[in-house]
């Protein structure tokens, strides 16, 4: 038997114990480990029962993730996977009781499905996430989850992966009762009380199966959910089919179904970017000149400068992590308004069913409105919030100073400006970070966590480490203007407006870019955070560009205007009181006049150059930013635009979708816009020796660790 799997007795009850730390994914030795208990169990005529329990914090959290890898390369055939494990475990004469705490994910619920009998603690969760990963259930998901919990839930379960709790898993009839207190004792106690009973197989429980009519709406409704909600993703659709299956054939041929679908979004671009992505958000945790155990500072209370959107945003994100947030501003209206929004927010929430009254009280207490910096000298964290001018900022700072207890870290939510330049305001430049959130704070779940060249590695571990009880994907970054996600969005954004002025439709660069799969296109993103703030911003960095160097000019008129976007009713679309976005004819003229005026011939532009033009100049500067060492990884880039910046999951980010179109052709594709645009597409001097050596983004390691500079 394996090393990872134990077989022990409790009288006439076996138990078999999953040890595969950490979260005792189901690979090829934790499958032959139960296989060859079940063989030793159904010999031993002492045994009456079995229970199968996992060891540690979890019962099966899935299978492991990089066995999916080594098969797309062709390094591992696929072989019949778990599927004879989970009948052997189905066609135990003897009853099988699968005992669930922690988590019963993927393979870990099929495995679960395949006993005979449920049993879960209260805190217990089951799902089939594997939709997230571009793939759907692979041992028979599909077909034994629509037995249990019926129809609709199978459906839901398998097209959108979320998890649902052991109460819910017990309504559904996925488990069959919930063990308060000790969970293998209460197993092993209900293990015994069905001895007498029949020993059911999942594989042969139709009755939750419906008829072709009652399901019709049921698949139906799936589908149109999942091209809204996961727009563009091929594995919803293919796990709905797969339930589908299972309703309108016997299970062997259902299961035939579902390893084809299986295969199909195995072995897709999908599958593997997602793949990237999953394993992305893990690495970009990893310092490498930061150890594991480097002391973290505690922060157990801490003050927010700025009362503003972003302000007011963040004080909300401390709040729900049960952190007390000083909020202050030195203006008593814009405080009073500032606490009204986010009274505002959370009440929305409420009503949403996203937090209970309860929660949302307790929550609003821990946030005291403040307008002196009398209390700032008791807690760990200072993060400044206001708007984006140095000379404020600094100003800020050197209070801060002043009024901040030796070992308070001074944080900024800057997102363009130089973090030690705002640190050179202060004594203590080593407490000194950017945490640049982004907008809406209370929800988007980046954090650019930004390494000034004096960051101490302590301070720096600490935000690391805070950024997850935050709820946040917090990526380390260097700092420069703009730092990552910022820096990359300027000629992203530059060429959409360039594509407006030489005579793309306002309407067919966002459709554009949308149709790519982008959460909303670059103007009508401008509009939802303002215009207002990246004029105030190139206004600030106005003294830095190179003369004589095309710069797009429409935005700057739009705001010379007062049409800041959303929140003045116009920017590049005109809104009505809904805030729904209206095409406005006369902006489309004046576009052509300006155009005119400035000497920019008007021609046709197909949507494919609007993806290159924009999508290319993302990565061309995410080039830049990864030779520099701005950022630690190719990998991290992409992290920051699929949480931050609205990009396909499905492309796995930027970085990634520019090494699956191939960097030679993107190198190429660069060449001929520098040959037809001029210098601002001088091709990235890595993108050119990556290309020429046959490499990709993600197999690039720079020598060096990050730049602070």
């Amino acid at each position: 038997m394996s090393d990872l799997v134990q077989l022990t007795k409790d009288k006439d009850v076996a138990i078999i114990s999953i040890n595969n730390p950490p979260v005792n994914a189901i690979g090829p030795a934790v499958s032959e480990g139960i296989s060859q208990a079940i063989k030793e169990i159904t010999q031993d005529e002492s045994v009456k029962a079995a229970v199968i329990i996992g060891a540690g914090r979890t019962f099966v959290a899935g299978a492991d993730i990089k066995e999916f890898g080594r098969i797309t390369s062709g390094k591992t055939a696929r072989g019949p996977g778990l599927l004879p494990l989970l009948r052997q475990i189905e066609d135990c004469s003897k009853p099988v009781v699968m005992a669930i705490h922690g988590t019963a994910f993927g393979g870990g619920l099929e495995l679960a499905m395949s006993g005979h009998y449920r049993v879960g603690a209260p805190g217990a969760q089951v799902g089939q996430p594997e939709v997230k990963l571009g793939i759907i259930p692979g041992a028979a998901g599909t077909q034994r989850l629509p037995r249990l919990a019926g129809v609709a839930k199978a459906v839901e379960m398998c097209a959108q992966g979320n998890p649902i709790s052991a109460q819910e898993a017990l309504d559904s009839g996925i488990l069959d009762q919930l063990i308060e207190g000790d969970l293998l004792s209460g197993a092993v106690a209900f293990a015994r009380a069905v001895l007498e009973k029949p020993v059911p197989k999942t594989r042969e429980r139709n009755q939750r199966l419906g008829t072709l009519e009652q399901n019709a709406p049921i698949f139906a409704a799936a589908r149109e959910v999942a091209r809204q909600k996961q727009r563009g993703m091929i594995a919803p659709l293919a796990a709905i089919d797969a339930v589908e299956a299972a309703t309108r054939l016997p299970f062997d041929e259902g299961c035939e179904v579902e390893k084809k679908l299986f295969n199909d979004c195995l072995f897709s671009e999908q599958s593997k970017a997602l793949i990237h992505v999953f394993f992305g958000e893990r690495e970009v945790a990893k310092i490498p000149d930061i150890p594991k155990e480097t002391p973290i500072i505690p922060v157990n209370s801490v003050a927010v400068v700025g009362a503003g959107t972003m302000g007011g945003g963040i004080a909300m994100v401390f709040a729900n992590a049960g952190i007390p947030v000083l909020l202050k501003d030195a203006d008593p209206p814009a405080l009073d308004r500032g606490m009204e929004v986010i009274r505002k927010n959370y009440s929305s929430s409420v009503k949403r069913g996203r937090f209970t009254q309860q929660f949302v009280d307790e929550r609003l207490r821990l946030i005291t409105p403040v307008l002196r910096y009398d209390d700032f000298d008791r807690v760990d964290l200072v993060v400044e919030a206001v708007f984006e001018g140095m000379q404020l900022k600094k100003e800020i700072f050197g209070e801060l100073d002043r009024v901040c207890r030796p070992g308070a870290i001074l944080a900024s939510n800057t997102s363009t400006l130089s973090i030690d330049e705002i640190a050179s305001a202060t004594a203590r430049p080593e407490a000194v970070i950017g945490t640049h959130f982004f907008s809406p704070a209370n929800v988007m779940r980046l954090l650019e966590i930004v390494r000034g060249k004096n960051s101490s590695k302590e301070v720096i571990a600490t935000c690391m480490q805070l950024s997850r009880k935050l709820g946040k994907v917090g990526v380390l970054v260097g700092n420069c203007r703009g730092f990552v996600g910022n820096r990359m969005f300027g000629p992203y954004r530059r060429e959409a407006q360039f594509l407006v002025e030489e005579g793309a439709s306002i309407e067919a660069v966002d459709q554009a870019l949308y149709d790519f799969g982008m959460a909303m296109g670059p103007l009508a993103t401008g509009d939802l955070a303002g215009l207002d703030v990246g004029w105030r911003i190139r206004k600030e960095f106005r003294h830095l560009e190179k003369a004589g160097t095309r710069q797009p000019f429409a935005e700057d008129r739009l705001c010379e205007m007062g049409r800041y976007g959303q929140k003045t009713g116009a920017g590049w679309y005109k809104y009505d009181e809904s805030r729904h976005a209206i095409s406005d004819p006369e902006l489309a003229d004046s576009l052509r006049k300006w155009s005119a005026e400035a000497g920019i011939p008007q021609r046709k532009i197909s949507p494919e150059e609007i993806v290159d033009r924009c999508i290319l100049a993302l990565v061309n500067e995410g080039a830049r930013i990864l030779e520099e060492g701005i950022a630690l990884r190719a990998g991290d880039i992409d992290i920051i635009y699929l949480n931050g910046y609205g990009f396909p999951p499905y492309r796995g980010g930027p970085m990634w979708y520019a090494d699956t179109v191939g960097l030679n052709k993107v190198r190429d594709h660069i060449s001929e816009f520098h040959r037809q645009h001029g210098e601002l597409w001088g091709p990235a001097p890595l993108l050119r020796q990556l290309a020429q050596e046959g490499k990709t983004f993600a197999e690039y390691h720079r020598s060096q660790n990050m730049t602070a500079a």
